[in-house]
């Protein structure tokens, strides 16, 4: 049976096929100009020596707590994404985000590097774009809406942080088994998110569109580096 699709009143959606086009290359545009701002932050970060220094900071702190951040910092970014309409806002939480994640990232690229060399973190980028495509590309070409992952995100959100809690707590490790119910976990982010783009977001909302988009493929990222580096 084929799906009814709800559409959120004043979705792009509903406008015609040259606003919608506009609408899905702002919001692609600015994803990827994130993505770039985010690389080149981090560059910056190492090349500068920063890096070090704020990786050294955060190795007294514990890396479930680094963790445990990156999870709220990323649901943080998602409800600004969804609740705030004016476009100044919408920038300022992009370019926030952005920032924070770059500087959460650096125990984590600080680490793989030092451990596994630059080529772990070059193949994990890889296949988080393969992913990420793969998976932008089923939702346009089905058209479907993942509304439907919403339950299974705040579920599966509310059990991931509550394993990290319970980990600080009793002292066990988040290990591979972990990492892959995460990045099937970021996957469905990602389906969720793109979902939202097509059929519930207004034309004037590519920022944030673009922000919880960018969120859920620095998840997915962050989760496949995690899985490589366990392998080593």
């Amino acid at each position: 049976m084929q799906q009814e699709i709800e559409i959120s009143p004043g979705a792009v959606i509903t406008q015609s096929s040259d606003v919608r086009s506009n609408f899905i290359m702002k919001t692609y545009g600015h994803l990827f100009a994130a993505i770039i701002a985010f690389i080149v932050i981090e560059i910056a970060l190492f090349k500068s020596g920063l890096a070090v220094n704020i990786a050294q900071a955060m190795a007294g702190v514990s890396w479930l707590l680094v963790l445990g951040g990156f999870m709220l910092v990323s649901w943080a970014a998602s409800h600004v994404a969804m609740t705030v309409t004016n476009r100044a806002a919408q920038y300022a939480a992009l370019i926030g985000f952005v920032a924070a994640e770059a500087l959460i990232f650096v125990p984590l690229l600080f680490v793989a590097q030092i451990k596994s060399g630059a080529s772990i973190i070059e193949n994990a980028a890889v296949v988080s774009l393969v992913g990420f495509t793969l998976l932008t590309a089923i939702v346009f070409v089905t058209g479907r809406d993942f509304s439907f992952l919403r339950v299974l995100l705040v579920w599966g959100g509310i059990v991931a942080i509550g394993l990290i809690v319970c980990s600080l707590i009793f002292g066990f490790e988040l290990g591979m088994i972990f990492s892959i119910a995460m990045i099937a976990f970021a996957g469905a982010a990602i389906l969720y998110d793109t979902s939202n783009v097509l059929h519930h977001y207004p034309e004037d909302r590519y920022v944030a569109a673009a922000l919880s988009l960018f969120a859920s493929v620095a998840m997915l990222f962050w989760y496949v580096l995690r899985l490589f580096m366990s392998r080593d």
